[in-house]
């Protein structure tokens, strides 16, 4: 037997239909955001995410704040440890150069090159692997034959050659790790692609007289997006380093710009006497590559939480 209390508030329930359907009518939620909150609950994924943007923040503001130009030298203070003493928080380098200042401007390059580089290969990983795993039999058997002669090229050797050749321009560096970075982003999109073509939607769009291009573009390419955004946290840091790598052999940037791996060269020449040349931005190229590696893991498995 109800109460009077319990009665009114029965009645006052039904004559309210938000009440009885509020479930129904709450709103529905995306994949992204989803992956979103389940990105912001990977602790290590966040913290790598705050780091890495308070780098690139210090890269790009930093030089701007400080009193030093990278490319100044201060011919009474070689070698400099880190002191308070004129501002060389880092200390400097064997020709007197702020080694802070030299280590924001490097990161700024080393980190343009990454995302350039990693956008150019990726796009292009992307229009090559979803065209052959669309498009199928002996387009895609060509297709990727000229991947996998691709992969028998010797990287390095050939990455050495071009620099040598065009030249250690930024744009020439830039190119240079393009070519050889795409292969992977292609034959994953490919394989993806491959489960994709043979989707409901797929065959609909073919049914109704929707292009290839537009098929392509339309309904393969954003159903690739997870897959994309986790591989490109991949490529970003390998890109990276293979930028320092070369700068490392001298084939990289050219002074007066710096990049990490040309600072790492010339603290490598002095470590014995000198390590905070090479510690600084050693540490700052560790750490970066770390937080590139952390926010991948985080957004697969935010993206894909089967993978945990």
């Amino acid at each position: 037997m109800l109460t009077p209390k319990e009665l009114s508030g029965l009645v006052a329930t039904l004559a309210d239909p938000h009440a009885i359907a509020g479930d129904s009518l709450a709103p529905g939620r995306s994949l992204w955001s989803d992956a979103r909150r389940r990105f912001t609950r990977n602790k290590a994924a966040v913290f790598s995410l705050a780091l890495l943007i308070l780098v690139s923040l210090a890269c790009v503001v930093g030089p701007w704040l400080l009193p030093h130009a990278f490319d100044s030298a201060d011919w009474d203070a070689m070698n400099l440890p880190p002191t308070w003493k004129n501002a060389h928080f880092w200390g400097t380098d064997d020709a007197g150069r702020d080694l802070l200042v030299r280590s924001l401007i490097g990161g700024r390059i080393s980190l343009t090159v990454g995302l350039l580089a990693t956008l150019a290969s990726v796009s292009m990983g992307i229009l090559w692997g979803a065209t052959a795993g669309f498009l199928g039999g002996k387009v895609d058997a060509v297709m990727m034959r000229i991947v996998d002669m691709m992969y028998a090229i010797p990287y390095l050797l050939i990455a050495i050659l071009l620099v040598t050749i065009l030249g250690r321009e930024f744009y020439l560096v830039v190119l240079t790790i393009t070519v050889f970075s795409w292969m992977d982003m292609a034959r994953v999109v490919r394989g993806q692609t491959l489960s994709l073509r043979s989707m409901e939607y797929v065959e609909a769009a073919r049914a109704i007289g929707v292009s290839t291009p537009r098929i392509i573009f339309s309904h393969i390419v954003p159903n690739l997006l997870g897959v994309v955004v986790i591989y490109t946290t991949v490529t970003v840091p390998g890109v990276i380093l293979t930028e320092s790598v070369l700068s490392f052999l001298g084939l990289g940037i050219q002074e007066p710009m710096t990049s990490w791996g040309v600072l790492i060269q010339d603290g490598a020449k002095v470590m014995e006497v000198s390590p905070w040349i090479l510690l600084f931005p050693a540490g700052l190229l560790s750490v970066t590559l770390y937080c590139f590696n952390f926010i991948g893991d985080g957004l697969r498995d935010a993206l894909d939480p089967k993978e945990r």
